[in-house]
């Protein structure tokens, strides 16, 4: 997708710019406990700033259910980003309305405001034009730099494009460099890590993957749907009898497409779904009856090392045990570090997959982690993404 981006912008200086960014942060209480997306939004904000330009941001906070709630403020995020901006981010007490365009009026070039939550508005989910129209009035350009939100067609992500010349931020424009380029000219061998816990919940990722990389490496949950397809018992292990013959058809893809697909040599089951579980490891096609599997086994761990360490470019969706469970994370955490090892070009797809790498410390260790879980499924499914593709063209 070429898309303009706001270096193609002619003129920021004066320009009253509407960004719509993801800060849906983790809290607590009213302190941030993971402000990574906040973070990722400042080279935009900057950018624009740094111009001239008179920024005005805006995002969804949580799911309030009936108009403004204080729990769902996006106050801890002015806060935040006054602070990593050394300005003051003032907040405004609402998205839209006279109140906010009184503020955006006595607004100086290089300042930066804040919208309230748009999701005060149940117009804003139903992508409402009148509302559209409305946040739209208050700015001559619109930026979208929310990646997480882009496959939303909501009215604050492809609803406010109808009103206003619509622009990438860097955050998008650097999220559809990296898929777009392994995706459409990878490093090879392209190698797609695929895991989690359900088949039905992939089944598209597998299928668009399959016209794309050489090898494919399937664990987690899913992998047991698999194994059930070619006729070995799965114990207690979560499974989706719904999909055995989707599972069969992937299979037969691969080969016809020449794809290597491996899964599994050995698991770590456990008798229980628990942290205190007891344990054991046994080869795939032995599964005890009344355990389940909740990681991959050593045999695996350095057959998938190998296969990563070989490859030119490697997409990674979904963990490979219950990481949750440190008991069950090793085969999660050993894929994070060889990724981290590898001179491939390394992808991480969001969601669980980032949180796993977070959670022993190697995110800087990676080429790209996107800030969107749903967002990069739908990016590897094929799918068009409504806020992305209201933008300009390049």
């Amino acid at each position: 997708m070429q898309k303009q981006t706001i270096k193609d912008i002619k003129t920021l200086t004066g320009k009253k710019i509407l960004v719509r960014c993801d800060f849906n942060v983790p809290v607590d209480g009213d302190r941030i406990t993971d402000d990574t997306r906040i973070i990722e939004a400042l080279p935009t904000i900057n950018f624009l700033k740094n111009g001239g330009a008179k920024v005005i941001l805006c995002s969804h906070f949580g799911r309030p259910k009936e108009g403004p709630a204080p729990e769902f403020s996006l106050a801890p995020v002015a806060k935040n980003l006054s602070k990593h901006l050394g300005q003051e981010v003032k907040l405004a007490p609402d998205c839209v309305g006279d109140e906010v365009e009184a503020l955006v009026s006595k607004m100086n070039n290089g300042d930066v405001l804040l919208l309230e939550n748009v999701r005060f508005y149940k117009e804003e989910t139903k992508n409402d034009p009148e509302f559209s129209k409305k946040l739209a009035s208050i700015a001559d350009i619109y930026v979208n730099d929310a990646f997480g939100s882009a496959h939303r067609a909501h009215a604050s992500t492809e609803g406010v494009t109808k009103y206003l010349p619509a622009y990438a931020g860097l955050l998008i424009e650097k999220e559809l460099e990296y898929f777009g380029k392994a995706l459409t000219a990878p490093k090879r061998p392209f190698v797609a890590i695929i895991g989690g816990a359900k088949v039905s919940s992939k089944i598209t990722v597998l299928k668009h993957l399959l016209d794309k990389v050489d090898i494919m490496l399937i664990g987690g949950g899913m992998s047991y749907t698999f194994f059930k397809a070619q006729g070995y018992s799965v114990g207690t292990s979560i499974c989706e009898p719904d999909y055995l013959d989707t599972a069969r058809e992937i299979i037969a893809a691969a080969k016809t497409k020449s794809v290597s697909i491996f899964f599994a040599d050995d698991i770590v089951v456990g008798d229980d779904f628990n942290a205190n579980a007891n344990s054991q490891i046994v080869p795939y096609n032995a599964m005890p009856e009344g355990w389940e599997g909740l990681d991959i086994g050593p045999k695996t761990i350095t057959k998938f090392e190998k296969i990563i360490a070989t490859a030119g470019t490697i997409i990674w969706n979904g963990p490979v045990g219950v990481f949750e469970m440190d008991k069950f994370a090793t085969g999660t955490n050993a894929i994070a570090n060889a990724l981290a090892k590898s001179p491939a070009i390394t992808i991480i797809g969001g969601g669980d997959s980032a949180a796993a790498i977070k959670k022993i410390g190697l995110e800087n260790k990676m080429d790209h982690i996107s800030t969107g879980g749903g967002a990069s499924l739908e990016l590897l499914e094929g799918k068009i993404l409504p806020g992305i593709a209201a933008l300009l063209d390049k």
